[in-house]
């Protein structure tokens, strides 16, 4: 590895923790706009080996919020977009893409890659209990971002255990969710916004976010570029201090 190319991040963490990070194996499920950035910042960071997760494809309305989406990139699958980014970034990171829908058929064979840690970019309901339920059963390392759409604000957006998340409409759904299939809340760590925003939007909607098919034209709630890069950044760089210090 060319360890030149992260000269400061090893100026700043020292070399041991630099070699954890060279050595480590993160999962990214979503290559959306919390995803792409967080993709970003773990490759810049020199992380090892990344496993990216999707099974879009970009369109012209990501453009105002996701990194990976540009007019090169209109139409184009979103793991294979992300698998060059990477590479151009730092050519000896090892990636995987799976291309394909989270659910309980397929998360098997996404676990058996055995990550050190896993980061939850979902924004299907359904599919995202099905993660993190799987993940806290079988003691996986993660972190799940929340909601970042219809939020302005990047002073009210925090870091906590999903049973002490506020105002947060889709973290409520999950809490639901997981607290009927008996999921310890207190063992999901997110990024969410305890923003007080329109809740219309979700609770209109909200059927939508339980689909299971990844066709489902689903109504776009809005939302900017700079939130959804702080929810993708915070989670990126949680992830490397949990890396750093296993």
């Amino acid at each position: 590895m060319d360890k030149d190319r992260f000269v400061r991040s090893r100026a700043l963490l020292g070399e041991e923790a630099m070699e954890k990070i060279y050595t480590s194996t993160v999962m990214v499920v979503g290559c959306g706009a919390v995803g792409g950035y967080a993709i970003e910042a773990l490759a810049r960071s020199g992380v090892g080996k990344l496993i990216i997760v999707d099974f879009d494809v970009f369109d012209i309305s990501n453009i105002n919020r996701q990194i990976l989406a540009l007019s090169s990139t209109i139409g184009r699958k979103k793991t294979e977009v992300a698998k060059e980014r990477i590479l151009e970034i730092n050519p000896d990171c090892e990636v995987i893409i799976k291309e394909m829908f989270v659910n309980s058929e397929t998360l098997p064979e996404l676990l058996s890659l055995k990550p050190d840690f896993v980061i939850d970019a979902i924004d299907s309901l359904n599919a995202k209990c099905c993660l993190i339920e799987a993940l806290v059963n079988q003691n996986f390392k993660f972190i799940t971002s929340m909601g970042a759409a219809r939020k302005t604000d990047p002073f009210k957006i925090g870091y906590e255990k999903l049973n002490r998340t506020q105002i947060c409409p889709l973290a409520r759904f999950i809490r639901k969710r997981l607290k009927r299939r008996g999921v310890d809340l207190s063992q999901i760590n997110c990024v969410y916004s305890y923003e007080q925003a329109n809740e219309t939007d979700y609770e209109a909607f909200g059927e939508n976010f339980d689909a299971q098919d990844e066709n489902l034209k689903r109504l776009p709630l809005g939302s900017l570029p700079t939130i959804t890069a702080i929810f993708g950044l915070i989670i990126a760089n949680e992830a490397l201090k949990q890396i750093i210090t296993r």
